[in-house]
């Protein structure tokens, strides 16, 4: 099985991405990863089985507890596979500078058009208008 596959069939549970978000910013140990699940913990182990066996994750003794990290190089073949039918990526991303532009402008705009309308109120004391 090529590693397109591997990855692709891994990630088609949504129990085995909802892990792999999980893993995202640190590692987890099995207890931490099951706790929010309804499914029993063998059954998130045989998850997390899939997930270790495709490269997904990787795991570590320490001392009692194995403990799960995602091995993000594993999704760079896949994210790349799939960029390929997000053509509008690019074209959003031009779109959405086009409007901070135009924002930036009409607040200058705007900003502008206030002070030079603005009419200038004078404080006299009360010796100037005696």
């Amino acid at each position: 099985m090529d590693e397109l596959t591997e990855v692709a069939d891994a990630i088609a549970d949504p129990v085995r991405r909802e892990i792999l978000v999980m893993l995202r910013h640190t590692p987890l140990t099995a207890g931490e990863i099951a706790a929010p699940f309804t499914i029993s913990r063998p059954a998130v182990s045989r998850h997390l089985r899939v997930l270790r066996e495709s490269g997904l994750v990787r795991d570590e003794q320490v001392g009692r507890h194995r403990r799960y990290s995602l091995v993000q190089s594993r999704l760079g073949h896949l994210a790349r596979w799939l960029a390929q039918f997000d053509a509008q990526r690019s074209d959003w991303s031009q779109r959405l500078a086009a409007l901070e532009t135009e924002v930036h402008r009409t607040r200058r705009d705007r900003s502008r058009a206030e002070s030079t309308s603005t009419p200038r109120i004078t404080h006299h004391s009360q010796e100037d208008t005696a």
